[in-house]
């Protein structure tokens, strides 16, 4: 279909009855449970969504009521945000992991008056907060374990629901069509919080326009079809789950599984080998650690032939990739490393099938970017915000650049004001900050124009968008230079045992970091040396950990210095913090985004220890266990100085 101006094309609820019409057979959603997958096709998927929604409607929910999901991707959680959406009411997606506080936040803002839950944890929490915060009228759960004994004049299970649903179907059927055929392009769709990193989440209120219009553009730019496979497992509060799990997989009608559990999601991705696939860099960072720790444990010959394979595939992977010209032997050596290295290698990430890959919500090392395209995985970048619906631009085949975000997504216009700062104006641009139309005003001018709050600039030949950092982290040293932290902070990220990496500079006269070690990638390196510890603090502290860390520090100055508009980044010194940085003690957002000025307040003592001349610091800082009490922990750190390049004396050599 090429247009979307046909009532059937509305909402998300008119796709589903098209797809029912023309794929009812073919599947819709799979999961994993017990070990075994069962699968739903569009008719059944449907079936699901209307006797829900009939139950639903049986509770008193109605147009513009707010309905709150939290919970982990199952088929069910979907049904459920369909089926709300085939009342024209709003769902509101939470973070599962959100404490109890943060839900109230939500919860009390959007004025939910029914929340669904996936479990009797989720159900606690809500439970945690209703006295605090007035409108919840019911909950409702999917998953009964642990919730017998409960009081149930507030709670109704799922399956009660949807059975209540279906002796209503034959009476209220015709309702539910009459509701359904009154939604509108310009009805809201759904409501999704951002990740807050400056403050408050704001509520972004996007309408059926913006994501189906969003759905079928950036569907059609990657020629999407019915037949992909994707599989979900991503925050069902983040934009990017809702429009590839729901909006795109709607519109053109392919199949969404759900994994069993994080733990095994490895092994649910290589049993479905997706055609489609998204991760932020988190995820292929972790991934490239893991396959890098087991390349260490390889004996010698393997390891051998891995670096040497890798060589070539670094060399000529992407050209081939792309469909550049590459020397006959060169082909013939990588098809028989794809045989050997590549093949078992995307086999056991479960990337063999991919055939349009995509990563964003931060920047990606251009390392760590390049080693998958050299695979022969079709990695590409996209540049998007919770405000545009997800798409803003897109890297087409043949045209990926690590460093760049690649080009205008259909639809998008782009501009970039004097300060640097990158403007975008679209189909998928957001109807309003709910209950802010301060911030709506700010971020949203009258003409459309969204500001994205990013600094960078458009290449005049090939239209390629190129991000620089954060505007509001970009910023100049004390001799004027640029300081751009992600640039330096991504590029440790790199190395396997380096987790999270905090940049700081602005205004001063150089740079510094603070260094998070990745416990699992550094603990499997103790294990093999026979290095004993007891706590992430004991390891980060280890000298041989220190000295590995600043080796990767001189390493990437040396990278850094060769870049004349960004050699001021050079990190002069840095520590290793005691503490992981993590979203329960607010250094981070859910979507493990860093909160700098939290972290600069937090750990002041540490920043000005760093610019002192100070050796060493000893400091004490809060912390929140996984069961929600508050604790503290105290110590010692060590200061080290780096070796940098002067860049006065390598402009003379050259």
């Amino acid at each position: 279909m090429n247009t979307i101006s046909t009532k059937e094309l509305v909402s998300i609820p008119h796709l589903l009855f098209r797809n029912v019409a023309t794929r009812g057979d073919m599947p819709a959603y799979r999961e994993k449970e017990f070990g075994i997958w069962q699968s739903w096709t569009w008719s059944q998927t449907s079936l699901e969504i209307e006797n829900f929604a009939l139950g639903l409607r049986d509770l008193g929910v109605k147009k513009g009521d707010f309905v709150a999901i939290v919970g982990r991707n199952r088929p069910a959680m979907y049904w459920a945000m369909v089926a709300v959406q085939m009342l024209n009411a709003v769902p509101v997606p939470l973070y599962q992991d959100s404490v109890a506080e943060e839900m109230a936040y939500v919860l009390d803002h959007c004025g939910a008056k029914y929340v669904i839950v996936g479990d009797q944890e989720q159900v606690d929490k809500i439970l945690e907060v209703q006295e605090s915060i007035s409108g919840i009228e019911k909950i409702i759960y999917f998953d009964a374990k642990g919730l017998r004994k409960y009081q149930h004049s507030h709670l109704s299970s799922f399956i009660e629901v949807q059975e209540k649903g279906q002796s209503l179907r034959e009476s209220q059927l015709s309702e539910l069509d009459k509701i359904r055929s009154s939604i509108t392009l310009d009805d809201v769709c759904v409501m999704l919080y951002t990740s807050g990193t400056t403050g408050r989440p704001k509520g972004v209120v996007l309408s059926n326009r913006n994501i189906i219009e969003t759905s079928k553009n950036s569907s059609e730019f990657d020629n999407l079809k019915s037949s992909e496979e994707t599989v979900a497992y991503l925050p069902m509060a983040w934009v990017g789950d809702f429009i590839f799990s729901i909006g795109q997989a709607y519109w053109t009608g392919f199949c969404v599984n759900c994994p069993e559990s994080p733990e095994t999601l490895n092994t649910d991705l290589r049993e479905i080998g997706p055609s489609y696939y998204f991760a932020p860099p988190r995820v292929f960072e972790t991934q490239l650690t893991s396959v890098m720790i087991r390349m260490e444990d390889a004996g010698n010959f393997k390891r051998w032939l891995f670096e040497k394979s890798m060589g070539l595939a670094k060399r000529v992977g992407g050209d081939i990739l792309d469909g550049n010209t590459v020397g006959f032997i060169d082909r013939i050596k990588y098809f028989m490393g794809d045989i050997f290295i590549y093949g078992p290698l995307k086999n056991t990430l479960g990337f063999s099938k991919i055939r349009v890959g995509y990563t964003a919500g931060e920047a990606i090392g251009p390392e760590i970017f390049e080693f998958y395209r050299s695979l022969g995985i079709n990695l590409k970048q996209l540049y998007g915000q919770t405000e545009a619906s997800v798409f803003i631009t897109q890297h087409p085949d043949g045209e990926v650049r690590s460093d760049t975000v690649g080009v205008a997504s259909p639809g998008v216009e782009l501009k970039v004001a004097e300060s640097g700062e990158v403007f975008y104006r679209s189909p998928g641009v957001f109807i309003e900050y709910f209950k802010n139309s301060e911030s709506t005003g700010e971020t949203k001018d009258r003409d459309g124009w969204v500001a994205t709050g990013d600094a960078g600039f458009v290449e005049e030949e090939t239209g390629h968008l190129r991000i620089i950092d954060r505007a509001k982290d970009v910023g100049k040293m004390l001799d004027g230079s640029l300081f751009a932290p992600k640039y330096v902070e991504n590029k440790l990220k790199f190395y396997p045992n380096i987790l999270e990496v905090v940049v700081f500079g602005n205004g001063r006269e150089f740079c510094t970091a603070f260094i998070n070690i990745d416990l699992i990638a550094v603990g499997n390196w103790a294990e093999r040396m026979n290095i004993a510890y007891s706590s992430y603090q004991e390891l980060a502290g280890h000298d041989l950990v220190m000295g590995a860390v600043k080796e990767h520090i001189e390493e990437i100055n040396q990278s850094i210095s060769k870049d004349p508009m960004l050699a001021s980044c050079q990190i002069h010194r840095f520590l290793v913090l005691h503490k992981e940085l993590d979203a329960d003690d607010g250094e981070l957002t859910r979507t493990r985004k860093v909160r700098r000025n939290i972290i600069e307040d937090k750990f002041s003592d540490l920043i000005l220890a760093l610019y002192d001349g100070s050796s060493s610091v000893s400091t004490e800082t809060e912390v929140t266990y996984e069961d929600g009490r508050k604790g503290s922990i105290k110590a010692n750190l060590v200061i080290h100085d780096t070796k940098t390049i002067d860049i006065s004396q390598r402009m003379a050599a050259e």
